[in-house]
């Protein structure tokens, strides 16, 4: 579906039966609720028949129920407040293993996200990286976790790296005042979406610099703008988002780049290593 679920239930209610008119208002009016109920709990809270609720997202255009959630979860991540997130996590996890439960759910996202990760984006995105004048690194809040983990390998592999502080929107564009045509800004920005991360970006794409959005979404602020996207599905574990997946795809990225690189970066290493052993850097354990 083209259209945001909410919306589509909103023009479409006129239309619908009367079973699934009271899904539909259900799901308007408690849709962080209803985004984690089964088909059967969605219809006994909405006093209608499961086949109902099934049907219901048939005629909302989607494949099934699976579907269905899945888009009124997607909404969740980026319209619920942290207390409505981690209510909603209580109706999900209920009684059941919390650590299995988080779990599985990462393993599913980093199974979506092997899917739809564009791998001549990710090859793209690598020749920009190498081969530009300078390389400055974006992410807000949350985000700056990953941002900070992909500047510690991308300086260990490139002289011409800087990492954007993220503090205040001004501060964060004082950073990028010297970007220009020839650099790269590598964005990371996932739900809920920080407005400095996009200002950021748009600020180096008025000056002629090229875009890579790590990001969740096609819809995402930052894919919008960008010339390089690559995805990384994240879903909402109470309050917080699972990082994982989009840690995965920092992984990937950081690899391509250090086999692009070959030689070079060989090179690079033995001196650091060197420069490592002299000044103890790191604990010997002997085994």
């Amino acid at each position: 579906m083209g259209a945001d679920i909410l919306t589509a239930m909103r023009d479409g209610m006129g239309g619908f039966s009367k079973g699934q008119k009271r899904s539909a208002a259900y799901i308007l009016e408690s849709y962080d609720k209803a985004a984690f109920l089964t088909a059967s709990k969605l219809g006994q809270a909405a006093q209608v028949s499961e086949s109902t609720v099934v049907r219901f997202a048939m005629e909302l255009g989607y494949e099934g129920y699976p579907e269905m959630q899945k888009a009124l979860q997607e909404i969740l991540r980026t319209r619920l407040t942290s207390v409505q997130r981690v209510e909603a996590a209580n109706t999900q996890f209920a009684d059941q293993d919390v650590v299995s439960m988080v779990i599985q759910s990462d393993i599913r996202t980093l199974q979506r996200t092997a899917e739809i990760l564009d791998r001549e984006a990710l090859d793209a995105a690598v020749d920009a990286i190498v081969s530009a004048k300078k390389v400055y690194i974006v992410g807000a809040r949350s985000s700056s976790t990953i941002a900070s983990f992909l500047n510690f390998y991308l300086r260990i592999m490139l002289d011409r790296v800087q990492l954007v502080a993220s503090t205040a929107s001004s501060e964060m564009l004082e950073q990028l005042m010297h970007s220009g045509e020839g650099d790269v800004v590598i964005g990371i920005s996932l739900p809920r979406y920080s407005r400095r991360t996009v200002s950021a970006m748009q600020y180096v794409k008025s000056g002629g610099g090229r875009l890579v959005a790590i990001t969740d979404s096609l819809q995402a602020p930052i894919a919008r703008i960008a010339d390089h996207i690559l995805l990384a599905k994240s879903e909402m574990v109470s309050f917080v988002d699972s990082l994982v997946a989009p840690l995965s795809v920092v992984n990937a990225l950081v690899v391509a780049i250090s086999r692009k690189l070959g030689k070079e970066l060989s090179e690079s290493l033995t001196d650091l290593e060197k420069l490592w052993a002299d000044y103890d850097i790191y604990e010997n354990i002997d085994v």
